[in-house]
């Protein structure tokens, strides 16, 4: 078979409209484009405020930030996600402790929050780990208890629902990834949305160096003088990088549905290959498969599989990171269902050009390989 990639991002002339209207405008840097975008983000999950960013790591940033974390603080994360989730809490100065996993749903166990909480403790940040939405109500009922906020890292999930509630409409604040893997792409490029004012006139300040958007200045009749009034950062949006997530917004539902019913698919190969087992789904979840991700059984080299089914054209990938080991956070934390996860993972192509027929035959692939490994 001809190479089958993991991921392929979809655009078509709608895009390209987009983009070419920015253009011919003149204006594109963040302006009326990326306004428009937030505008359909807010809309679509129904909060009040959406602020577009430079990438999903930038919007935790901004969300720790506007929160008051800082040097001496302890943000309890997520550990099976991808190391920008902890690194966005080492850029405020403050310190990542590690929360094991639930290992069905492989996201945050809220049966282990309560046992790393110390007075130090500030925040959660749970993870919807590859579109399904973590335990919300019971992350929230502990937050509350503990006087902690919750920031959602809703990096894959956009569209995805927890007890009928869109995932990242929960927490105090949440943020989302365009990445080219996610439901929907920019290329690169990040939203953080929240309900709450403060945060969000927090980020939108601190987003473009602490001082007023030229966008907001162009807009004004009087001539000022920005200020710098504190030390803000370069995570701005462009109207370009908008104008492609203004085009992909309208289709967002199209594609979740679409890679529901290739995981659909993906399900019914699995059911029938000894040495792997499907995605768990949460009953209280509708999840949108940003990746789809199997765990391979304990025995089974899941990177050799990966460079044996590579060998044969299927591109697979892990899952993401234990990111206590991970040599950056000096961690002692223990999480060892996050570990073993991480060990058994594997990514699966999806994406919403996928043809039925070439999951049939990645999976005839997968099956002879795995069928060698044990």
């Amino acid at each position: 078979m001809d190479k089958l990639p993991l991921t392929r991002p979809y655009f078509d002339q709608e895009e390209l409209d987009e983009i070419r209207s920015v253009l011919d405008s003149g204006w594109v840097a963040q302006g009326p484009k990326v306004r428009e975008f937030e505008s359909a983000v807010a809309e679509y999950l129904g909060v009040r405020h959406a602020v577009a960013v430079t990438n999903c790591t930038a919007a935790l940033h901004l969300a720790l930030l506007a929160l008051g974390i800082g040097p001496g603080d302890e943000v309890l994360v997520a550990d099976y996600t991808f190391p920008a989730t902890g690194h966005a809490v080492l850029y405020c100065g403050a310190r990542p402790v590690f929360i094991d996993i639930d290992p069905l749903t492989y996201n945050l166990d809220p049966g282990r929050i309560e046992e790393s909480v110390t007075p130090k403790t500030r925040a959660i940040v749970p993870v919807h780990t590859f579109g399904q939405p973590a335990a919300m109500d019971s992350i929230l009922e502990i937050a509350d208890d503990h006087g902690l906020a919750v920031v959602e890292d809703a990096a894959c999930a956009l569209g995805a629902r927890y007890r009928g509630r869109y995932a990242g409409t929960i927490g105090d604040v949440s943020c989302f990834s365009f990445h080219a893997r996610k439901g929907i792409t920019t290329g690169e490029g990040g939203m953080l949305v929240t309900d709450r004012d403060e945060i969000a006139a927090a980020a939108r300040h601190l987003a473009v160096f602490g001082m007023t958007a030229a966008w907001d200045r162009e807009k004004s009749s009087a001539f000022a003088i920005p200020e710098f009034t504190e030390i803000g950062y370069n995570y701005k949006m462009s109207d370009i990088t908008a104008a492609v997530g203004v085009a992909q917004m309208r289709r967002l539902d199209a594609f979740i549905e679409r890679r529901r019913e290739l995981a659909r698919i993906w399900d019914a190969h699995l059911d029938r290959i000894d040495g792997i087992t499907r995605p768990f789904i949460d009953p209280d979840a509708e999840p949108v498969y940003q990746s789809y991700v199997a765990l391979v059984d304990r025995g089974v080299d899941r990177n050799r599989l990966i460079e044996m089914v590579m060998a044969e054209g299927v591109q697979t990938q892990i899952g993401t990171y234990a990111s206590h080991i991970q040599p950056v956070y000096r961690s002692h934390d223990r999480c060892d269902r996050s570990l073993d996860v991480y060990r058994r993972a594997i990514a699966l192509p999806l994406y919403v050009t996928l043809r039925e027929e070439e999951i049939d035959a990645a999976a005839r692939i997968l099956a002879r390989t795995l069928g060698e490994l044990q």
